[in-house]
């Protein structure tokens, strides 16, 4: 606001509200006067209500009237002056009151400015404090972005490096699984054989079982006709015990292979550990063809058992035909002793 507004100039102004039959208050004379602030205004509008009653005083020597008409108009312009002073001191009360009121509001208005500064002054420090926490925050990030770039691309290189090795594991599991494939083959190939030889050795040796009973049915039939068929069944008997020979020959070459699948299963376990559930099942199949070995060399005793026994009671007709045949020779026992099939 402006300031410095001269004294007299104040006062030119008063006058000429004055002038114009208006009471001069300080909104009408900043009017006139087009500028001056409120409170410089109303000091010197003070004084000149002030030096008006003075300047009134002085007015009142008026030479060159009579003195009664000098006297009469003294009187009547003291009492204007007295009443004027009145109504002065009531617009100068009134202008005090307005005074007072404006500046108690400009004093208000300069304690809500000094708030609303102080207030603007607190807000200028929080935002300061929230870009310092706000550029802190940020530092931060950066560097846990940084951290986790860092990461990424370790796991990254901890990706490449587990596709490597998965692609590794698929391959030799590829080849595990050809050598797995190959070990079931020959393992299958194996047993396949082993049960054709065994199926082979039990043929025989049925066979060889079933001619031995044709032909201890034939010397039980050539004992009836006579001694004469006696060396026949002896032959015959040589044959059969031949035959049970050659079974029991066949019967530990059948053993020495099943030895040899044995090795081989065992050969098997030490170059891959990890198919026991193979090795198992071929030796679960290696013990089941051992048992059918085992009934085959089983009926093989009994065979030889049964050809003993053919021998025995062949020797004993042969002490007995060299008897006088006086007395009908006794019923065969090789009808008894037949085994049962």
């Amino acid at each position: 606001m402006a300031v410095g507004v001269p004294e007299t100039a104040v006062f030119e102004a008063a006058d000429a509200v004055l002038a114009r039959g208006e009471r001069p208050t300080v909104e009408r004379v900043r009017l006139e006067l087009g500028r001056g602030s409120p409170a410089r205004v109303g000091a010197l509008l003070d004084q000149w209500w002030e030096q008006l009653a003075s300047r009134l005083r002085g007015e009142t020597r008026m030479p060159g009237l009579p003195a009664e008409v000098a006297q009469a108009f003294t009187a009547v312009w003291q009492q204007a002056t007295v009443q004027a002073q009145a109504v002065v001191e009531l617009s100068v009360t009134a202008q005090r009151q307005v005074l007072m009121e404006e500046r108690e509001l400009l004093a208000e208005r300069e304690e809500q400015g000094r708030q609303e500064a102080a207030r603007i002054r607190q807000q200028g420090a929080e935002a300061a404090a929230a870009r310092q926490a706000a550029e802190t925050r940020l530092a931060d990030l950066a560097t846990l972005l940084e951290q986790r770039m860092t990461q990424i691309d370790d796991l990254r290189r901890q990706r490449d490096e587990l596709s490597s090795q998965r692609d590794e594991a698929r391959t030799e599991t590829a080849g595990l699984r050809e050598q797995l494939h190959a070990v079931r083959s020959q393992a299958e190939q194996a047993r396949i054989d082993q049960e054709r030889y065994t199926r082979d050795v039990e043929d025989r040796a049925f066979r060889e079982i079933d001619r031995a009973r044709e032909e201890s049915k034939s010397l039980a039939v050539q004992l009836k006709d006579g001694a004469e068929r006696l060396q026949h069944a002896n032959k015959a008997v040589r044959d059969a015990q031949a035959a049970l020979g050659k079974a029991q020959e066949e019967g530990a070459h059948a053993r020495l292979q099943l030895l040899a699948l044995q090795e081989q299963a065992a050969r098997f376990q030490q170059a891959e550990t990890n198919l026991l559930a193979i090795k198992e099942e071929l030796q679960q199949r290696l013990a089941l063809n051992g048992t059918e070995l085992a009934a085959a060399r089983e009926h093989a005793a009994a065979a030889t058992a049964r050809a003993q026994t053919l021998a025995q009671q062949l020797t004993l007709l042969s002490g007995k035909s060299s008897t006088p045949r006086t007395r009908r020779p006794p019923k065969p026992a090789t009808d008894k002793a037949q085994p049962q099939e």
